[in-house]
């Protein structure tokens, strides 16, 4: 189980980096009804990926023969290498559309928005975010097949999902429970983050989006190979 979790690892980092669910969890526990709309938002974030990734694993378990895993293997390459190939371009984009020095970021409208959001329509965002957004759809895509190429058996393939999950929600859950934790102490600290994330979190994901890219490659060579 563990080349499966190891292999897991830089899918799941690509997700937990993505700006706009973190720069949406933080905006929402900014608002006046933080509590309600961040928990509803990471219950639709959790649900997305949890359901994307597993409902692959079954897909291609049930399509692959039982007793190769070869079939499972050589999608899940194939669907590392269009990855990797689609998170160097996402770098590209994200480091020249980065705001230039001095030059005041413009939110999305959707973002713009959130202070109106009731839990409800934050957990169908989260939802959205994780499983129709392209980028991450198709990382738990790769997610789901890597652990269908892994050859566990299905406790074991529950609980690969379970750490992907976890690792992949990771970023969106620390805020959110800090903030239900002491949510008093939480204000300063949300405020500096947010500003942080909007000026330079396309400098940021650019670079991890590289590097993880690139790695991605490499897996999906050798796989391939």
């Amino acid at each position: 189980m563990g080349p499966v979790v190891a292999s897991l690892l830089p899918l799941a980092v690509v997700v937990a980096v993505s700006p706009a669910p973190i720069i949406a969890v933080v905006l929402m526990l900014l608002t006046p009804r933080a509590g309600g709309t961040s928990a509803g938002f990471l219950a639709g974030w959790i649900v997305g990926i949890a359901g994307v990734t597993a409902g692959f694993l079954l897909l291609a378990a049930d399509t692959a023969p039982s007793s190769s895993g070869g079939g499972a293997s050589e999608a899940a390459s194939w669907v590392q290498l269009v990855l990797g190939v689609l998170l160097l371009t996402l770098a590209a984009w994200q480091w020249w559309s980065r705001p230039a020095p001095g030059e005041e970021p413009e939110l999305p409208s959707w973002l713009a928005a959130i202070d109106r959001f009731t839990p409800v329509r934050a957990g169908g965002l989260g939802l959205a975010l994780s499983a129709v957004n392209p980028k991450n759809l198709l990382v738990c895509v790769a997610a789901g097949l890597a652990i269908a190429a892994g050859g566990l058996s299905a406790a074991q393939g529950t609980w690969a999902v379970v750490v992907f999950t976890v690792t992949a929600a990771s970023t969106v859950a620390v805020p959110v429970l800090a903030f239900a934790a002491g949510h008093r102490r939480m204000s300063g600290p949300l405020e500096s983050l947010r500003g942080g994330l909007i000026a330079r979190g396309r400098s940021v994901a650019a670079m991890l989006l590289l590097v993880i890219g690139v790695l991605l490659l490499g897996q999906a060579l050798t796989g391939l190979a």
